[in-house]
């Protein structure tokens, strides 16, 4: 794990030195947006997982996909986004993340995801539980807080929702959370750090009805999960799981630990 942590951590000073610049963006074939910053940061993380962990395939969003003919047979691999939220990054908002994930049999079992801008740092191990530690540069690892660190209230739901995807299914979501609560508040977050807020427990919900890739919930879900939380499928009992064919996520309900 600390091996992970220090990847996650050299990307992120390397994005904010790019961050601090008038960088420029282009635009990859599905017109989503990509900045020298990302680059930087899947080299880095890959060199690093490449030297310590040889056997072990990676999967980036910036790397190369592999058809599922030859990544089917994966018993493990890491599943990596060099920044989540590069819409963020460009907005220049801080609520971008640098997201590592272990995933093996298809399960998210060990999760990174470092905020460079705030410079806080959420990781998961399983058997251990899931931690924040603020200040990451400064701290050690082990000063890092158990997961959740915020008790619930059974009179208020508090629904974390992106800040450029409030579908509509979102918004009926949250009606039917009126009629069962005194209170409903939603909170705005970017990038993993929804997944991230369901894990400390300052919020209860994130429904995603929108589209999500793979490498954009790995290390949320190990850090959810491993708080006591689910991240299942819309409508159904069941988990997101990993090296699907397609890799694009079905919609889902992130719950915090009751």
């Amino acid at each position: 794990m600390q091996k992970i942590i220090e990847a996650s951590l050299e990307a992120g000073k390397e994005i904010m030195k790019i961050y601090n610049t008038d960088f420029e963006v282009e635009y990859k074939e599905d017109e989503s947006p990509l900045t020298l910053a990302d680059q930087r940061s899947h080299e880095i993380i890959k060199e690093v997982l490449q030297t310590n962990y040889p056997d072990i395939p990676i999967l980036s969003e910036e790397g190369k996909h592999l058809p599922y003919e030859e990544r089917k047979q994966w018993k493990e691999f890491w599943l990596v986004d060099p920044i989540d939220g590069t819409k963020e990054f460009i907005k220049k908002n801080g609520e971008f993340t640098v997201n590592i994930a272990l995933i093996r049999d298809g399960k998210p079992v060990m999760g990174v995801v470092y905020a460079p801008a705030l410079d806080e740092l959420y990781t998961a191990v399983e058997g251990k539980g899931a931690f924040k530690a603020t200040k990451a540069l400064e701290a050690e690892v082990n000063k890092a807080n158990k997961l959740p660190l915020q008790d619930s209230d059974s009179t208020i739901a508090r629904v974390v929702a992106s800040r450029s995807h409030m579908s509509e299914e979102t918004k009926e979501f949250i009606k039917e959370l009126e009629k069962e609560y005194d209170k409903v508040e939603t909170i705005s977050a970017g990038s993993s750090l929804k997944l991230c807020l369901i894990a400390e427990g300052k919020a209860d919900y994130y429904p995603r009805y929108a589209p999500t890739m793979e490498w954009d919930t790995g290390a949320g879900q190990a850090i959810v999960e491993l708080s006591g939380g689910t991240v299942n499928v819309a409508e159904e009992q069941k988990p997101l799981v990993y090296n699907k064919e397609v890799l694009k996520n079905p919609w889902f309900l992130a719950r915090r630990a009751d």
